[in-house]
């Protein structure tokens, strides 16, 4: 469901009318410095390499604009999985399930141009960062080209081991790049009544991860949502569609956008030597 925009494309200039003149010029000159005596040898050489270079040069920019117009159609039709893996935020607990952030992030993307995006919603409500790493097995099969990570808030209520959520997330991360996925890692912060010490060291995971293991943090995915009672549902933990409006157009979108760009610029350029090449192999 993603459609490219434009893409420049270089081509060749054809010159085929200004040699032709040239070379008219050329044999026009030729004969005024021979005289009366004929030279059917010049003109017939002549004539035919000028024929020739027009013939050379124009089917070049037909077969470079062949390629270029092919390769923007195939960049256009080009598939985009988004995969948006994590626990009851992600899934979208309470509000209707095209409210969610990834339905949202899908139609979001789609009425930017992406036509061809799909955003995989593998949330699930009470997911700890343990039960994601043991089910990466299975999303994984989903062939996710950008993954979005938001998970930790569950190990956080639960008390358990900053030290073992952490090496689950990295577990994460690491799986999912193997296996050829962007990952965008959303960062998490809990509330004070855990104590000082844990809160610190809970927040701290995410900002390392992303350094250690070169990702793209959104550093806080609940930012201008999380603690507002307008925004949230009852509970004051899950968003509401208006709180997830936010998330998906704040939070998501101008971390998600650059990646976008740096896929659709591999995918032109992988695309169009492709083109090129099968061009190439019909002749």
């Amino acid at each position: 469901m993603m459609k490219n925009n434009n893409f420049g494309l270089l081509k060749r200039p054809v010159y085929s009318t200004t040699i032709y003149k040239m070379s008219i010029g050329i044999l026009t000159v030729g004969l005024m410095l021979s005289g009366c005596q004929k030279s059917p040898d010049t003109e017939t050489t002549n004539e035919p390499q000028t024929t020739e270079t027009a013939t050379i040069n124009a089917p070049v920019a037909v077969e470079e604009t062949t390629s270029a117009s092919a390769a923007a159609q195939q960049v256009n039709s080009s598939s985009l999985t988004i995969l948006a893996l994590g626990d009851s935020l992600t899934e979208g607990l309470g509000v209707d399930k095209n409210d969610n952030y990834p339905a949202q992030l899908e139609d979001r993307l789609q009425a930017m141009g992406y036509d061809n995006a799909k955003v995989i919603n593998s949330g699930l409500s009470g997911e700890t960062s343990t039960g994601l790493v043991n089910r990466l097995d299975w999303v994984s099969q989903t062939k996710p080209d950008i993954t979005i990570l938001t998970i930790g808030a569950n190990d956080a209520i639960r008390g358990i081991d900053v030290a073992t959520i952490e090496a689950n997330i990295r577990t994460a991360v690491k799986h999912l790049q193997d296996n050829g996925s962007v990952v965008i890692l959303g960062g998490m912060s809990i509330y004070d009544n855990l104590g000082s010490d844990y809160v610190a060291s809970f927040s701290a995971i995410y900002p390392r991860i992303a350094k250690d293991m070169n990702l793209t943090l959104i550093p806080f995915f609940l930012e201008g949502v999380g603690g507002d009672p307008e925004l949230n549902q009852a509970d004051a933990i899950h968003p509401t569609k208006d709180g997830y409006k936010i998330i998906v157009n704040d939070n998501i979108l101008p971390i998600l956008a650059p990646k976008l760009e740096a896929l659709k610029t591999a995918n032109a350029d992988s695309t169009t030597e492709t083109v090129q090449n099968d061009i190439v192999d019909t002749k």
